[in-house]
């Protein structure tokens, strides 16, 4: 019998109950509609024959005859971003794969797919989170046609993948399979960038030196090669069997790589209701799934914007998951990967150390990953310790490597780089919020320090040009979340941040914003909840209050006498909805005003799905 980790069971058993109305009625929903049979039966000759008006002739009869699956291409294509560069090709190799496979394929929709590392400190920033409701919504656009029997999600970045998996799980009835398009390969070292940041943050190198460091980083076509919110959506659809076994990492541009993505379009259409092996999206993201998925998360040090993400993830699908469930599986879940800001090495490195086929393999062993799971590669986790290799045109799997080539990178169970995921939950008289310790030095993860209160990030990057911070500090940046202004990303930060604290000064952030995969050197408590703008204690934090934030004992707290802090006056505001224009912001005023809390996943929509 299989090992599980009481803890892992613990929590998977409390989501289960939790979860039970909602996940009954989401699962009666879809398995409604899989009893249905192919959709585009039920559709009148009109609505059909609009249906494959332009397809052609081969493909028109395979969709009126209503025996080949057809499968539905959603993308977030563009040649401006990096990461979403090399899908320009990649709907031509699937439907090619898909009909050797004896199906039909049609390219249903697009989704936007915006870059946060190009938004940092723009207005544009601030509809950044609410993008991922816009990418759920309009993946369902695509899908409403009822043409479909299973569906190819296109999509890398940060709200991308969760957006496109909240939209797919609308449709939880149809088979599908996410295909990652790889990092791009190594550049400038990501020490280096950082050391230039911080260096041009001090004043010490110009723009032009900058500039060169970051294009020497970001270089080419593929994911940014540091573990950030893209990186760690990939691990994410891996680990949960959304992807192929160990296809995540694999460079763009690659025979490999391209090898895997006509393997997709194969095994989907292999997974439709018109074959042997239904697989249903909404089936395969169950609770052991989405408990799979943190787990996963915890033990690389990743992203803490899928704090939210997972949240609405499971929600879609019906599930519960609180914070809470997540900060008790970091107690026991090991740091088993220093990859930048956790540590000097880039997601390439990872990989070629080992990669996610040891972390899972670790994991299953001690227990801390649920191994009988549904994945798109068939039934049980174990699958996804194999290696792709490259057969002629195509790719077989073979077992891969069960221990690290590189244990400055990557390390087994046995021989953690600490003893716990380090995301945690700290709660107390400001909120609950989260705070990624991974990149934090022991000594630097209990600051108590004189609070400095902005409520413009622009306003605590003028003070710390005019050298007005100095000495210990907790910057208190509020009016940050996301019914303020969207939750921007907070990354223009770390460089002034990451200074004082070099200068000895103890530091600290509390913020109802995001601070995302970047969350480095500095303790970060983030996704304050109440957020200012709903009336959090946060809005009556004065000047020099002291704060404490204590990621050892899970606190944050305001030094203040209950009564008096209480009695206080919010101070601050929010952005009026008047002044809330410009650069496309007053289209999402909607969204701002009904849009969940943090803990709840951060979303305008969720209120509504499942």
């Amino acid at each position: 019998m299989t090992y599980t980790h009481p803890v892992l069971a613990e929590v998977t058993d409390r989501i289960i109950a939790a979860s039970e109305p909602q996940r009954t009625k989401y699962l009666k929903r879809i398995r409604l509609a899989g009893d249905r049979g192919p959709a585009r039966g039920r559709l009148a000759c009109a609505n059909l024959a609009h249906g494959f008006a332009a397809s052609g002739k081969a493909d028109k009869q395979a969709l009126r005859g209503m025996v080949k699956p057809n499968i539905a291409i959603v993308s977030a294509y563009n040649d401006m971003l990096s990461a979403h560069k090399p899908f320009e090709t990649f709907p031509a190799r699937l439907k090619q794969a898909v009909i050797e496979a004896g199906g039909i394929a049609q390219f249903a929709g697009g989704v936007p797919a915006m870059c946060d590392g190009i938004t940092q400190g723009r207005e544009g920033m601030e509809l950044s989170l609410f993008s991922r409701d816009v990418i759920a919504m309009s993946t369902a656009i695509a899908l409403s046609h009822d043409m479909f029997d299973g569906a190819l999600m296109l999509g890398v970045c940060d709200k991308i993948v969760p957006g496109l998996l909240i939209g797919a799980l609308g449709f939880g009835h149809l088979p599908t399979v996410f295909v990652p398009a790889g990092p791009m390969t190594s550049g400038l070292s990501n020490g280096e960038k950082a050391k230039a940041r911080q260096l041009y943050a001090e004043g010490k190198v110009g723009r032009d030196a900058l500039l060169e460091a970051e294009a020497a980083s970001y270089h080419s076509s593929g994911t940014c090669t540091f573990f950030g919110t893209a990186n760690s959506n990939q691990l994410l659809m891996e680990v949960m069997g959304l992807h192929l076994p160990g296809s995540s990492f694999v460079n763009p541009g690659t025979p490999l790589r391209d090898a895997l993505t006509s393997e997709a379009g194969r095994r989907v259409t292999g997974l439709t209701a018109l074959g042997e092996n239904y697989t249903p999206v909404g089936e395969l993201v169950d609770e052991r799934a989405i408990v799979n998925g943190c787990v996963a998360l915890l033990a690389v040090g990743g992203s803490t914007n899928h704090t939210m993400h997972l949240v609405a993830i499971a929600r879609a699908a019906g599930i519960t998951l609180t914070w809470n469930d997540i900060s008790q599986l970091s107690s026991v879940v090991p740091l088993l990967a220093r990859i930048y800001p956790n540590g000097s090495a880039d997601v390439n490195h990872f990989h070629a150390a080992g990669g996610l086929g040891v972390v899972i393999g670790s994991l299953l062993d001690a227990g801390l990953l649920h191994e009988d799971v549904h994945t798109v590669a068939g039934r049980g986790l174990r699958r996804y310790i194999q290696e792709p290799k490259l057969d002629g045109d195509g790719v077989l799997w073979h077992d891969g490597t069960n221990i690290s080539h590189d244990t400055t990178v990557l390390r087994g169970f046995d021989d953690p780089f600490d003893v716990d995921g380090g995301l945690k939950t700290l709660a107390g008289n400001l909120g609950s919020c989260v705070i990624k310790t991974s990149a934090v030095k022991q000594e630097h993860r209990t600051v108590t320090a004189p609070a400095v209160v902005f409520d413009d990030q622009a306003d605590f990057l003028s003070a710390f040009a005019d050298g007005e911070l100095d000495g210990d500090l907790v910057a208190v940046l509020r009016y940050q979340g996301p019914r303020a202004i969207g939750m921007p990303e907070l990354h223009k930060l770390s460089p002034a941040l990451g200074v004082l604290q070099d200068r000895g000064h103890r530091v600290a952030l509390v913020t109802d914003g995001r601070m995302s995969g970047a969350s480095g050197k500095v303790p970060a408590a983030i996704h304050l909840t109440p957020e200012a703008a709903s009336g959090g204690p946060l809005a009556r934090v004065r000047n020099g209050d002291s704060i404490t934030v204590d990621a050892i004992a899970g606190t944050l707290t305001v030094h203040v006498p209950d009564a008096e802090f209480a009695a206080r006056t919010p101070t601050g505001r929010a952005p009026d909805p008047d002044e809330w224009v410009g650069t496309g912001r007053e289209l999402f005023a909607g969204m701002r005003a009904v849009v969940g809390p943090a803990d709840q996943g951060a979303s305008a929509i969720s209120a509504w799905v499942a």
